[in-house]
């Protein structure tokens, strides 16, 4: 498998109390195609910042960031985040006024990404995939429960025909059960459609189910 995500001495940091604190330090790390990747760390090491960052979200201060050997900032945060990348939030981030096929069908409208076929019928077989039925699917937000909120988001992440996506905290919000359902959809992504997850979380029974566990520290991101 080719690298799809290539990070090269990444720094970031910022003033407290009038002292810089650095967060990223000289990041380098290739995450490849087709694998689940989590990212583990105590709190205040920087694991939202770094996932702000690689999601075009926030910007470094120094190095850079290859998408498919593209320097993002040539590609542009806007496109890129428009046409390369979908993000999953553990507050779900979806719109409440709309129903589930709504929400994923408007992600469709927001990239410059060929979407195959009929927009609608789509956004069922995606909601489908993730184990969101039609019934529910037409369903306002606010009359879904916090799991399967969270399966819409995921196939909102994958409604712009993207091969990267990005997850903070997704299972933070979910009871353990939902939690390992969500995991095992981030897997089957991975293994059987060929998506490159790569999750912040402080979970060590999510971490355990990935490919690869990640390990921020100092400002460096090391294997584990």
């Amino acid at each position: 498998m080719g690298s799809i995500l290539k990070l090269e001495n990444l720094n970031y940091g910022y003033i407290d109390g009038g002292y810089k604190r650095s967060i990223l330090k000289d990041l380098s790390f290739d995450f490849e195609e087709g694998k689940f990747y989590t990212i583990l760390g105590p709190s205040g090491t920087g694991k939202t910042t770094l996932l702000s960052i690689i999601a075009g979200l926030d910007q470094q201060e120094s190095g850079k960031i290859f998408y498919k050997d593209k320097d993002v900032a040539e590609i542009g945060l806007y496109k890129y985040r428009r046409n390369c990348m979908g993000i999953v939030f553990q507050s779900y981030n979806l719109i409440n006024y709309l129903t589930g096929v709504e929400n994923v069908i408007l992600a469709m409208s927001e990239t410059d990404n060929k979407i195959p076929g009929n927009k609608q019928e789509l956004a069922y077989a995606l909601l489908s995939m993730v184990g969101i039925v039609k019934s529910k699917a037409d369903r306002m937000i606010h009359k879904l429960s916090g799991g399967e909120q969270q399966r819409v988001a995921i196939a909102r992440a994958m409604a712009a025909n993207v091969d990267l996506i990005f997850a903070d905290e997704p299972t933070g919000n979910l009871d353990s059960e939902t939690e390992l359902e969500i995991v095992k959809l981030f897997k089957t992504l991975a293994e059987e459609y060929g998506k490159t997850i790569i999750v912040v979380t402080h979970s060590d029974e999510v971490s355990k189910l990935s490919d690869s566990r990640l390990l921020l520290k100092d400002g460096k991101l090391t294997t584990i």
